[in-house]
């Protein structure tokens, strides 16, 4: 599956504003058939203390949506949320003592936020927190020079260390 443009952002913010070592996208599940075709977004593993970031991004620049409503988009999101934690308890050892559980998106309407907001332990990092996070990228990418392994972080310093020319 083709990584998308906001999972890289997400990616970025693992590994260069929280201190992942390793991050992953599309991770899918292990075991083939259906439950192989479950996928975590985003997954960022920070050895030195312990810790998984699992991530569910979505990018709807018109506000998050999925179905007729609000109600019908907090049970697909909140599906998505038990799934990461089955693979969390399934998957990672007993090493990431530290797990979070994170929903990443640009844009959500307060009718929505306010249904996601019910689910205990899920990370909501939407509208001015991820703009804030994007922000702190921005000036992250200003000042580092050499090239990150990430597209989006490029593209950020390279905005970011723009000349012109005088006439």
């Amino acid at each position: 599956m083709k990584t998308e443009m906001g999972e890289y952002i997400v990616g970025a913010c693992l590994k260069l504003l929280k201190g992942c070592e390793f991050v992953d996208y599309n991770v899918r599940r292990p075991g083939g058939g259906l439950v192989g075709l479950d996928e975590l977004d985003v997954m960022g593993l920070d050895f030195k203390n312990k810790t998984a970031y699992l991530c569910e991004v979505t990018t709807h620049l018109e506000g998050l949506q999925y179905g007729k409503n609000k109600i019908t988009t907090a049970k697909r999101i909140r599906t998505k949320y038990l799934k990461m934690q089955e693979y969390a308890d399934n998957h990672l050892s007993d090493y990431f003592i530290n797990r979070h559980f994170m929903f990443w998106s640009p844009v959500v309407t307060p009718g929505v936020r306010n249904e996601l907001e019910k689910i205990k332990g899920f990370e909501l990092v939407i509208n001015d927190d991820y703009a804030s996070y994007v922000g702190l990228l921005q000036e992250f990418a200003r000042k580092a020079t050499y090239d990150r392994g990430n597209p989006v972080f490029r593209v950020l310093q390279i905005l970011g260390h723009l000349r012109r020319d005088k006439e």
